[in-house]
C-alpha cells in the first residue's frame, strides 16, 4: 500500500477528516476530532502511527518486524507500523487501520458516537 491508498481508504471510513495540524510534514486523519492514523509523508519507507487495544498492540510487535511501539505516542496503545516492506499481508494492514478506526469511537463519548451514525 502506499499512501494514496492509505488516504483513500481512510477517507471513506465515516466521520473521517485529514488535517496537518502539527506541520506540512504530518498528515492526520481523525474520527469526530479524535487521531485514529497519522503519517510523515517524508519517511520513506511509508510508516503510520496506530492506535490498538494495549493487548493486540503488543501482539502485533510480536508477530511482525514490521510493527514497532508508537513513534512519538503512547507506547502502550499505540503502533508504528512499516507498508511499504510487504512483509505484513494487505488484508491484515486494512484490518489494523479499520481496528484503530474502531477503537477511537470506542473512546469517543455516546454523544459524539450517535452524531456519527448519522453523518454520510
Amino acid at each position: 500500500m502506499n499512501i494514496e491508498e492509505v488516504r483513500d481508504y481512510c477517507l471513506a471510513k465515516r466521520g473521517v477528516t485529514e488535517e496537518f495540524p502539527f506541520d506540512e510534514d504530518v498528515l492526520v486523519f481523525k474520527v469526530m476530532g479524535k487521531i485514529f492514523l497519522l503519517t510523515s509523508l517524508s519517511t520513506h519507507p511509508l510508516r503510520i502511527n496506530l492506535k490498538m487495544n494495549a493487548e493486540l498492540a503488543e501482539e502485533y510487535r510480536e508477530k511482525y518486524s514490521d510493527v514497532i511501539p508508537g513513534y512519538h505516542m503512547n507506547k502502550k496503545m499505540w503502533n508504528s507500523v512499516y507498508f511499504d516492506t510487504g512483509s505484513i499481508p494487505r488484508k491484515e494492514l486494512l484490518w489494523m487501520i479499520d481496528h484503530s478506526y474502531e477503537e477511537v469511537v470506542r473512546g469517543l463519548p455516546k454523544k459524539i458516537q450517535q452524531e456519527l451514525k448519522s453523518v454520510l
